[in-house]
């Protein structure tokens, strides 16, 4: 009987070539998934934050810079978050309780109210854009002020 010589692809070692390469396949696209997730949550804690500081700042200037500095208010929020683009995600309400919104002077006004509304944090994954609605924010603080003349911050 004469040996029989088989060429290294038929032999038990040549059967586990490229083995490793499907294993790392599955195993990098599982690391990487969950490395860009973390990164999509990170960012998207860092927009919610910045939102509600957006908002606090908003109503911080509206207490102490006339009713007329709504775009100044508004443009000033709008650094904080570049991705606010509309003007009507930003609502500044100036409140006489129990009047309407927006129905008081510099001298009559209670509170003042500023909300974020309609927003949505736009993810980076790649081959995937998702637009993640963000819940409205709102901050209500008392009436200080309410005049800009001669007040640094509201120019």
């Amino acid at each position: 009987m004469k040996d029989c010589y088989l060429p290294p692809r038929y032999t038990q070692a040549g059967k586990q070539e490229g083995a490793a390469a499907v294993e790392f396949a599955i195993v990098a696209s599982v690391f990487f998934m969950l490395l860009i997730g973390i990164m999509e949550m990170g960012r998207l804690l860092w927009t919610w934050n910045a939102a509600a500081e957006a908002t606090r700042l908003g109503a911080r200037l509206a207490v102490v810079c006339s009713k007329e500095d709504a775009e100044k208010i508004k443009g000033r929020m709008r650094e904080m978050l570049p991705a606010l683009t509309a003007n009507s995600q930003i609502d500044i309400e100036y409140l006489n309780p129990p009047a309407t919104p927006n129905s008081c002077t510099a001298d009559t006004c209670k509170e003042v109210r500023v909300r974020l509304k309609d927003y949505s944090h736009q993810t980076i994954i790649p081959f995937v854009s998702l637009a993640i609605p963000l819940p409205p924010f709102q901050t209500t603080l008392p009436r200080e002020y309410m005049n800009s003349d001669g007040n640094e911050i509201c120019q």
